[in-house]
């Protein structure tokens, strides 16, 4: 059984929680998980001016995703940063490509899921997992988020991301805030969920 994560990270954000949705995943007994990054479209210069550059150096041994690898998965866990309360353009070009695997129906049945970032507690992580979920669903995926049994989404006592769409977490405003625990255990929560899922699935 199968899983991919595919994910595009500017900074790193998305990367850590990457990290930590592949290491739930690998809980689940059977589990062959994979991480993959997006292709970048941004020009090195821009890459530069925004000083992502030097960050981006911790992910460069990722591979990069084909959208042939979608088709060889039981489950797909994306990540993307939000971009204006939707998924970011990388991603949606990939999305976009997987045109031949919608024709022949590829992807219907597996499980589908998505965690995010956003600089700030109201960035649109909502609204960018949920506006996600419409091409999971356009392909026949069985559609999976972050169910309130992991119950640090309900806490109170400090400011954090997630919520039963799936693990989000907040980056400020100046990129400088990383994952915090309670995030991180939300994406492990939520990569063993998927990958229970999956398994059960493919039984």
């Amino acid at each position: 059984m199968k899983v991919l994560i595919v994910y595009y990270s500017v900074y790193g954000h998305i990367h850590k929680m990457a990290e930590a949705v592949a290491e739930g995943a690998k809980e689940v007994k059977g589990a062959e998980v994979e991480m993959r990054r997006v292709p970048e479209t941004l020009p090195e210069e821009i890459l530069k001016q925004i000083g992502a550059l030097e960050a981006q150096k911790a992910f460069a041994h990722v591979p990069i995703c084909t959208v042939d690898e979608l088709a060889s998965a039981d489950a797909i866990i994306f990540g993307t940063p939000t971009r204006f309360g939707n998924m970011c353009g990388q991603m949606r070009q990939l999305l976009d490509a997987t045109g031949p695997l919608w024709a022949k129906g590829t992807l219907v049945g597996k499980v589908g899921s998505v965690f995010t970032s956003s600089n700030n507690q109201h960035g649109g992580q909502e609204s960018t997992i949920l506006s996600f979920h419409i091409t999971l669903l356009h392909q026949g995926m069985v559609v999976v988020g972050l169910p309130y049994t992991f119950e640090g989404q309900m806490r109170i006592d400090e400011v954090t991301g997630g919520s039963p769409y799936g693990a989000s977490t907040i980056a400020g405003p100046d990129g400088k805030r990383m994952p915090s625990e309670n995030e991180l255990a939300a994406a492990r929560f939520q990569g063993k969920h998927v990958a229970t899922i999956a398994s059960k699935l493919a039984r």
